[in-house]
């Protein structure tokens, strides 16, 4: 299930309804206006609302099931499931924003204590370790 809140500032908040473990879970996220994702999200919603605009013509005031059409939107209104690494993805960005150490992890990461920064500084020793090795041996061998 999705639900839209535009506001003022150009936001779309999207609420998505998963399915995890028997248990219904809701995630809401606010992204821009223009990005790609809420310019998806509202032609979606516009599908479905002229999807239920457009059903079939009542018979004394009651609508009939259209068979086919009434099987496919049972189907369509299945809850999306959620893996365990999605959920546990969503449970740490929620406790981040929780704990208010969005930014502090950011920076940690970007000085020289992140993670990221220490591979990549392995990375260039072993490359001029392996040049310096390889002029080695070319410079042993006869011309």
């Amino acid at each position: 299930k999705l639900q839209e809140k535009p506001k003022d500032s150009g936001k779309v908040t999207i609420t998505k309804t998963f399915d995890f473990a028997g248990e219904e879970i809701k995630v809401t996220k606010e992204v821009d206006a223009n990005s790609k994702e809420a310019k998806s999200f509202l032609k979606q919603q516009e599908k479905l609302q002229s999807a239920a605009t457009s059903s079939l013509p009542t018979v004394s005031g009651v609508k009939r099931p259209s068979g086919m059409s009434s099987l496919l939107g049972k189907i369509g209104a299945k809850k999306q499931k959620m893996s365990t690494l999605e959920k546990s993805k969503l449970d740490w960005e929620n406790f981040k924003e929780e704990e208010g150490i969005v930014e502090e992890l950011a920076i940690h990461n970007r000085g020289k204590d992140g993670y990221i920064e220490r591979k990549a500084f392995l990375e260039r020793v072993d490359h001029r370790q392996f040049e310096i090795e390889r002029d080695i041996r070319l410079s042993r061998m006869k011309p």
